[in-house]
């Protein structure tokens, strides 16, 4: 290491006194109402929960899961009961299709007096295992095996492809009307499980899941105490619009004419993304102090590091060492925004960071693009949507005029009432009054590679909640950058974490979070490798996320590979 850093990080270090070490629990000092700690009660009876009645509810099944058939980190989670069922069942009037919001409950034999909102990704569409995830990748705990009652579900359709979107109400359930339903009756169903409803109330999730927690906090700030906030793709049509574009630019540079991943991805190879990734590790990664193949000081890094500048131009063939101008000018415009036909930017920047050369961020650009977001943008979001007769995702998404889905993306008509960046959307996202003033809070993560949502927007969304709370938002939410990490997990990155647990201290405790500590997942990791994992680290390397705007820097003592030689400042 150089000696600039190291006297950058003394002098910071300095300046504040030491900064927040990887515990990170100090007390609130907010005069914000504090809401007391839950308390539990023994479940009755699990097989007595198939008769349970509650308006526009089926109750199919209601077993005893015995301790042990679940396991989370290869241990066992305790004896629980899950209940199935589904909510207002229907036949779609456009599709003749049948509809309904599908949920399972997971309810401990010893329950801690908590609800847990489990938040699905993707299109939803299935009610997967109610967990309750705790944030990060490769969990080493959740919320069921810490003694909440947890929910799952499809979000109001059964399967998780974009064609519900031909339904005007499937639409609005997805979005947003699905949580509306569903938490009266699990809150009813916990109390008729228990003898009493939960004290405590928490909803969570990545991705999607993100965005649904995003619109819960928004439109449903009454009805839960916590909110655990993932790479929130809470302007998901936008983002989808941008990937698009995206596509259509990669393709334009890539060799084939054949419209496939595979082709797509000769645009911009993992060679040439490899070697980005190093040529911003190279101007970046000393920024914290320590030279570690790991970019803390992402908004630092965005000024230092110029690819024009700093990545080699191609004078002859590519051959993984260098790019094209075509290149450099297309993926240089692409990181700083997508446009639309007029110039105007769609979406938000991404930062340049170290996890650009791994599959988890191919797939979003160059497969996702034609297969998943084409069928979201027009099934799901345009109006009218797109027939489903002869629909081509990959044709649909290097074909189509982005001003022209911008356009329908944002229209209505007499079938579908609200446009998509209505029901996909918090309403006012940096007006979280209500939330605020009953005691509730907020803590979000966002991984500073992920190549779909950028952490670049759920920052501007928190600078613009902290304008609007008089320019500190600090004392109710808190927003953490999970530097290299990819899509909600995997990159090179410390992406191993457990922010459920802090997130309840918050709120019930009064102990706010400074930093979570996050692990690597190298070789023999219980809860999964993440083989994006360098091999020049520690298996088990930790570090503290901080809370944003603090950065992790090095503090010119210590073991690199641990979270105590870090500070947050």
């Amino acid at each position: 290491m150089s000696a600039a850093p190291l006297a950058l990080v003394a002098t910071l270090l300095a300046a504040c006194g030491g900064g927040g070490g990887s515990s990170g629990f100090i007390p609130t000092q907010s005069a914000l109402p504090g809401l007391g700690v839950a308390t539990g009660a023994p479940l009755k009876d699990c097989a007595s929960l198939a008769g349970f009645a509650f308006a526009n509810t089926t109750i199919t099944s209601a077993s005893s899961i015995a301790a042990g058939t679940l396991t989370v980190a290869g241990k066992p989670v305790g004896a629980h009961c899950q209940v199935k069922g589904s909510m207002y069942s229907r036949t779609g009037p456009v599709d003749g299709q049948p509809y309904a919001v599908g949920f399972e409950m997971r309810l401990p034999a010893n329950w801690n007096g908590r609800f847990f909102y489990q938040a699905n990704g993707g299109v939803d569409g299935s009610v997967v295992t109610a967990t309750g995830p705790v944030g990060g990748g490769g969990g080493l705990n959740n919320a069921l095996n810490l003694g909440f009652a947890v929910i799952s579900s499809d979000a109001g359709h059964q399967a998780p492809t974009p064609f519900f979107g031909l339904d005007p109400q499937a639409r609005l359930d997805y979005g947003y009307q699905a949580v509306a339903k569903l938490t009266p009756m699990a809150k009813t169903l916990i109390a008729s499980a228990y003898g009493k409803g939960p004290d405590r109330s928490y909803f969570g999730g990545c991705s999607n899941g993100g965005r649904h927690t995003m619109v819960a906090m928004s439109r449903y700030p009454d009805d839960y105490d916590g909110f655990l906030v993932g790479d929130p793709g809470f302007r998901l049509p936008l983002a989808a619009a941008a990937n698009i574009v995206g596509a259509q630019n990669y393709y334009a540079l890539a060799d084939t004419t054949a419209m496939t991943a595979a082709n797509l991805g000769t645009a911009f190879t993992q060679a040439e993304r490899t070697m980005v990734s190093n040529a911003v590790l190279a101007r970046c990664d000393a920024l914290d102090g320590a030279i570690d193949g790991l970019v803390q000081d992402t908004a630092a890094c965005q000024a230092a590091f110029n690819i024009q500048r700093d990545v080699p131009t191609c004078s002859a063939s590519r051959d993984g060492t260098c790019l094209s101008a075509a290149q450099k000018q297309r993926i240089g415009q692409l990181f700083a925004g997508a446009l639309d036909g007029k110039g105007k930017k769609i979406y938000s920047s991404f930062p340049f960071d170290a996890g650009l050369g791994t599959n988890g961020w191919a797939v979003w650009k160059f497969s996702n693009s034609l297969n998943l977001d084409s069928g979201a943008v027009g099934f799901i979001w345009q109006v009218p949507p797109e027939s489903q007769a002869g629909f081509n995702g990959a044709t649909f998404t290097l074909t189509s005029n982005i001003d022209t889905i911008l356009a329908k993306i944002t229209s209505t008509n007499s079938l579908y009432t609200e446009n998509s960046l209505s029901f996909m959307t918090p309403p006012n996202p940096s007006d979280l009054s209500k939330l605020k003033k009953r005691g509730a809070k907020v803590m979000a993560y966002h991984g500073t590679s992920d190549p779909i949502f950028s952490s670049d927007d759920t920052q501007r969304w928190y600078d613009e909640l902290a304008a609007a709370n008089n320019g500190d938002a600090s004392d109710f939410a808190r927003f953490y950058r999970v530097p290299g990490m990819n899509h909600c997990s995997g990159g090179p990155a410390t992406d191993q974490f457990d922010m459920l647990t802090p997130l309840v201290n918050w709120v019930e405790k009064g102990q706010i979070v400074e930093s979570v500590v996050a692990s690597a997942r190298g070789a023999g990791n219980a809860g999964g490798v993440n083989t994006d994992v360098p091999a020049t680290w520690a298996a088990n390397r930790t570090r503290p996320l901080c809370a944003y705007p603090k950065v992790a820097r090095y503090k010119g003592i210590g073991d690199i590979e641990k979270a105590e030689s870090f500070a947050c400042m």
